[in-house]
């Protein structure tokens, strides 16, 4: 333990607070949007929300989330390092003592319906998942964790010849078949199915941001002149490494350029102006990092 407090101290004051704001915006998005309408999360999240239904009222959200998420983390900091397991639990932590604080201690009642979107649960689902997504994106972004399931995934995953990207899903699938099977309902679980998708993509945006880049792989007669006018328009090189057609035998250039999304269509239009039979593949650059010197 004192190894994850060395840990957590020496992690910088911004990223402490980001994972600070990061446990705030997901337990609002949990408790003000969700939980009042009984709509599930995902994850250890989603579980904890069930098993708080289900048991008697002293057994809080908070107390679910700590009992589930840590033990995980900690079971999982051999393979994930102890500066993660630190901050995820950090972030855990703050996430669960916010969700009491809203739930049991401040004067707003989420006991029945949503504060700001009432009971509509197509508003609830969208924005609680885009607001709980906001959190665990931040979460993500800084180096912590909101969800312990994202750990047994890494650990378990290859195990069981599953991607994690998978396994997370078949967890959750699972989770709202039993919560439909508990509350014997299926229209709460399918529109937490909407919060999930909702949630999921924001952590995409959070974490990867505007700024996601697409590696342009262009196969050309004319390389020269390609490059001369990529460069000269983006202010970055282009790698060049030779390449043969296997059917023509003909020898070509195999360019590798890599752009945002918004320099997408001015590429295409200076390759295709430079050679019009140049063959463009585009594929997501989801991380960019140079080497250090």
């Amino acid at each position: 333990m004192k190894k994850l407090i060395f840990a957590l101290r020496s992690t910088d004051p911004a990223s402490i607070f980001m994972l600070t704001l990061a446990g705030i915006v997901n337990a609002f998005g949990i408790t003000v949007f969700l939980m009042p309408v009984k709509l599930y999360d995902s994850g250890v999240s989603g579980t904890s929300m069930l098993l708080s239904q289900l048991t008697p009222r002293r057994l809080s959200l908070a107390l679910f989330l700590i009992l589930l998420n840590i033990p995980l983390f900690l079971y999982g900091m051999k393979n994930q390092g102890k500066r993660f397991t630190a901050k995820a639990i950090y972030t855990v932590a703050v996430y669960s003592v916010m969700s009491w604080l809203i739930t049991d201690v401040l004067p707003v009642d989420v006991s029945i319906a949503s504060p700001l979107a009432g009971t509509d649960l197509l508003l609830c689902a969208l924005f609680g998942g885009v607001i709980s997504g906001v959190g665990s994106g931040l979460a993500l972004r800084y180096g912590g964790a909101m969800d312990g399931v994202e750990v047994m995934a890494v650990i378990f995953a290859k195990r069981l010849g599953l991607t994690v990207g998978s396994f997370v899903m078949i967890y959750n699938v699972i989770l709202y078949i039993i919560c439909g099977i508990s509350i014997n309902s299926w229209i709460l679980p399918l529109y937490s199915i909407v919060t999930y998708y909702a949630a999921l993509r924001t952590v995409d945006f959070i974490v990867e941001g505007l700024q996601r880049s697409k590696a342009a792989i262009i196969i050309t007669s004319k390389p020269d002149e390609i490059c001369a006018e990529l460069m000269k328009e983006f202010g970055c090189g282009v790698t060049l490494i030779d390449a043969k057609g296997g059917f023509s035998g003909t020898d070509r250039k195999f360019l590798y350029f890599v752009v945002n999304r918004f320099q997408v269509m001015k590429m295409k239009d200076i390759v295709q102006t430079a050679d019009p039979l140049a063959y463009i593949t585009l594929t997501e650059v989801a991380d960019i990092f140079t080497a250090a010197k």
